[in-house]
């Protein structure tokens, strides 16, 4: 077994960060936007999927998003899916189109939203921990091989924790600034 690779190790963990932005430009604050809809998943043709595999996502208005499903039999699936989101909206089915009213955030809306955003980051920092864990047994499984002494193994896993902290550093420093453009009234 070879020595851990600390780009690709890095390379997960930052591909984690991007995941996490993602969710977060999902967390809007009281204005309509396509992305708010990215992380629902619609139970349809017996699987679950993004909402963008079965629907066309718009935002013809600053307080209102309006999706488009493709296959009429997927719009109860659709709207289910978005009431079921966590995001805290209220789809009226129209038609073929779904309409998505977005409400004022109230003092209560936005700290559940912050919570949303705090669950967000906490899974990224999961993932963050489980790419050090992998890392730290590629550094054993080195010693155990041969390939490493101990001295190489511990320098390892110091690195690797010394990168894994940067990263729940990064987490945190996300968190506070989506939970400051949350709560701005």
């Amino acid at each position: 077994m070879a020595a851990p690779d600390m780009k690709d190790l890095e390379k997960r963990m930052q591909g984690a960060l991007e995941a996490l932005k993602h969710e977060f430009a999902g967390l809007r604050t009281g204005r309509a936007h396509v992305s708010l809809l990215d992380s629902v998943m619609v139970d349809s043709y017996g699987t679950s999927m993004p909402i963008l595999q079965v629907a066309t996502v718009s935002a013809p208005e600053p307080r209102s998003i309006s999706v488009q499903v493709w296959d009429k039999s997927n719009v109860k699936a659709v709207e289910k899916g978005i009431r079921n989101s966590g995001l805290g909206l209220n789809p009226v089915v129209d038609g073929a189109v779904v309409r998505v009213p977005i409400p004022e955030l109230t003092e209560e809306r936005r700290a559940e939203l912050a919570k949303v955003g705090s669950s967000y980051s906490e899974n990224a920092k999961i993932a963050i921990r489980n790419i050090r864990r992998h890392g730290m047994d590629d550094a054993k499984a080195a010693e155990k091989d041969g390939d490493f002494s101990e001295d190489d193994r511990k320098k390892a896993e110091d690195r690797i924790q010394k990168l894994t902290d940067s990263y729940v550093e990064k987490v945190d420093v996300m968190l506070s600034e989506k939970q400051q453009e949350i709560m701005q009234v």
